[in-house]
């Protein structure tokens, strides 16, 4: 079913005009306008506010797709490729620095707008059906008694741990024409001398500086922690992005963060870098999750298109990550045979669950630990984590820690936070955002994310254990069994 709409009665409507055709006013009232004022108030709000960045949002992998799905759910009369609507937009920008849909709808070469009812009743019953998923996920842990076991009261990690200091580290590489800056964080004194050192890696548009945090406290309890930035993916092209300089990053930079991550490797055993343990641990958060995880050997399968057009189709915004996944369809990786002497992947908010099927033919043997909480829609818990370990990992020590009330940006520690909730950084986000207090989750993180780290030098697993708490914060930790047992009863 398609409503049309004509874009000269929608606007005479919303001015005030006469009405000649009261079917346009049942429609509009169908779409929750129901008096002109709202209708004026929608069609006068600007569109784009910054015209240099939304031109490079539009110009990317990501901002193309969700236009053309847009453009699939409300067409242009005959025109069902977007391509009107983008060069209509393009041609405004060159004119006027805010753009309002009325503006947009007005410069339109065509007549008239069709919506189609049906697949925005699909879209809305795919968005239902993710957010049924995480709030059925949360009372499905509450109801597994049986599984919980008491565990020793937990002391939380001070925040600020002052003793240990870094050093930085100009580090060139042949595939990049400026070095890579590394944060090397060597424990000030060996009362234990560890098996493993750390590389860590922050997400799409972060920097080392966000984890700090975590580099000090694993060194303070006597890791060696290696922190890099990734130039052209990091804060600096966030705010070229924002000013309008360089286009959204995407899945693109994947290929040149895996030549980043070998030749970090490469240099600490050429002697470069000053770090004595010889097996490594890759932690990072969100792409830095992902990074490892495909540079560790495992196969993305030949099924991924299939999947990703359904996804794409269904426009969710449930699961922002999708978008990243799916664009890999056209990104050549390097031929990987896995990394050598790595003894675990640690992974913040990871993903990309949607690039392997869920069997056991191709798995790589390494312990996973996963972190999520049940407040991130850019990574999902339920699809991301708890799917992603299901489909890559057989490891018997693999674990995903699931914080209530955390979200995607809670492990990002920003300049000011300890005095301030929102802090100053291009990661300056509100509560709706980041969640429930985001110094007590990272406290939590530190803390599960050492022990994880001492068990598996004692090549052990941390007891798996639900409806976990400390303070206010409720917490599981999960093995394959639990989860295959929570996905199963979605």
């Amino acid at each position: 079913m398609s409503i049309p709409i004509s874009i000269k009665e929608l606007i005479d409507w919303s001015n005030g005009a006469e009405e000649k055709n009261s079917e346009l006013a049942s429609w509009l009232n169908l779409l929750g306008f129901k008096e002109r004022k709202g209708l004026a108030k929608f069609l006068n709000t600007p569109l784009v506010r910054d015209k240099s960045m939304a031109r490079q949002i539009l110009r990317s992998w990501s901002g193309r797709k969700l236009l053309d799905e847009v453009s699939d759910l409300i067409l242009m009369d005959e025109d069902s490729t977007g391509e009107s609507v983008l060069d209509t937009l393009e041609n405004l920008l060159n004119e006027k620095d805010e753009v309002t849909t009325f503006d947009l709808l007005n410069s339109l070469s065509v007549k008239a707008i069709h919506i189609d009812l049906d697949g925005w009743i699909e879209v809305a019953n795919n968005w239902r059906s993710e957010l049924n998923k995480q709030q059925k996920l949360i009372s499905d842990l509450v109801s597994i008694d049986e599984l919980s076991v008491k565990r020793e009261e937990i002391n939380f990690l001070s925040l600020e741990i002052k003793e240990t200091e870094y050093e930085l580290v100009s580090l060139n590489v042949s595939h990049r024409n400026e070095p890579l800056n590394l944060e090397v964080w060597n424990p000030s004194f060996r009362e234990k001398i560890r098996k493993n050192w750390i590389l860590l890696m922050p997400g799409l548009g972060g920097n080392r500086n966000h984890f700090n945090w975590l580099a000090r406290s694993l060194s303070h309890n006597g890791w060696p922690v290696v922190v890099l930035d990734h130039p052209g993916s990091d804060s600096l092209a966030l705010e070229a992005l924002l000013k309008g300089r360089l286009p959204l990053p995407g899945a693109e930079v994947i290929p040149d963060r895996i030549n980043d991550l070998d030749s970090v490797l490469r240099a600490k055993k050429l002697g470069k870098i000053d770090i004595s343990a010889k097996n490594v641990v890759l932690m990072g958060h969100s792409l830095g999750a992902l990074t490892p995880i495909l540079a560790s050997g495992v196969k993305i399968d030949n099924q991924l298109e299939n999947r990703c057009q359904k996804v794409l189709d269904n426009l969710s915004l449930t699961n922002l990550s999708s978008l990243l996944q799916c664009q890999l369809i056209d990104i050549t990786l390097p031929d990987r045979k896995g990394i050598e002497n790595l003894s675990a992947i640690v992974g913040m908010n990871s993903f990309g669950s949607f690039l392997w099927q869920k069997n056991f033919d191709n798995q790589i043997n390494i312990p996973l630990f996963l972190t999520g909480g049940t407040f991130d829609l850019v990574t999902p818990s339920i699809s991301e984590q708890l799917g992603l370990l299901l489909a890559v990992s057989s490891s018997q020590f693999s674990r995903v820690l699931l914080i209530e009330g955390a979200s995607h940006f809670s492990p990002i520690r920003v300049e000011g936070q300890m005095d301030q909730f929102e802090g100053k950084d291009l990661f300056n986000l509100g509560e709706s955002i980041v969640g429930y207090h985001p110094l007590s989750v990272q406290s939590l993180l530190a803390f599960e994310i050492i022990s994880f780290l001492d068990k598996l030098e004692e090549k052990k697993s941390i007891s798996s254990n639900t409806n976990l708490t400390k303070g206010e914060l409720k917490f599981h930790i999960l093995d394959r069994a639990i989860i295959e047992k929570l996905v199963k009863s979605q």
